[in-house]
């Protein structure tokens, strides 16, 4: 098959530096750019000693590693005629889960920088999308305590169509009823995501 592995850590600067640099050199017509890396804790925040730890070590690779990356990646698609970078957020970017607060946080922050940098590539090569992904059934979603997640190959479709039709923010699956409600109420969409029921 036509694929290239590099396992990296996305947090390590020096990891980051070596896997542009291998990039740059190999893969000189390198176009798109799928932020993708995630890292989750499960806890209940009112009673954990240490939620900030989490936070710091969630905001690490679910948001300042993606701003690292694509930081260091932007010369090499600025030189593509058509150029792609997609940050994969989450409907919990929309409407926060208290059992993955700090993890909904971190998420929350990559939509808004994602929507920003849209802005700011606009006059550019370079597209900027956000993949807003239910659970997805894969080890990840199972690790922070989900079941019943959509399947990947749904998603990647969705990837692909919103590229054909130019669509920059794609809700997958059930994210997309999950925004129509925060466009109700951000409450009623809270509550919908926790199982609260009034």
């Amino acid at each position: 098959s036509n694929v290239t592995a590099i396992q990296f850590d996305v947090t390590n600067q020096t990891d980051v530096e070596n896997l542009v640099e291998k990039l740059k050199s190999e893969f000189p017509k390198l176009n798109v750019l799928i932020n993708n890396a995630g890292n989750a804790h499960v806890h209940a925040i009112a009673e954990d000693q240490d939620s900030w730890k989490k936070a710091e070590d969630e905001m690490q690779t679910n948001y300042v590693s993606v701003l690292r990356l694509t930081d260091k990646l932007l010369p090499l698609l600025r030189q593509q005629e058509n150029a792609a970078i997609v940050n994969v957020t989450s409907v919990v970017a929309i409407a926060p889960a208290v059992n993955i607060l700090t993890y909904s946080a971190s998420k929350a922050a990559l939509r808004s920088y994602s929507q920003g940098l849209r802005l700011a590539l606009k006059d550019t090569s370079i597209r900027v999308y956000e993949l807003m992904p239910p659970l997805v059934n894969t080890s990840f979603s199972e690790d922070i305590g989900g079941k019943d997640g959509i399947s990947p190959v749904v998603v990647a479709e969705d990837l692909i169509h919103a590229f054909e039709v130019e669509n920059y923010e794609i809700h997958v699956g059930d994210t997309a009823k999950i925004f129509e409600l925060a466009k109700q109420s951000p409450l009623i969409a809270f509550n919908a995501i926790n199982g609260v029921t009034q």
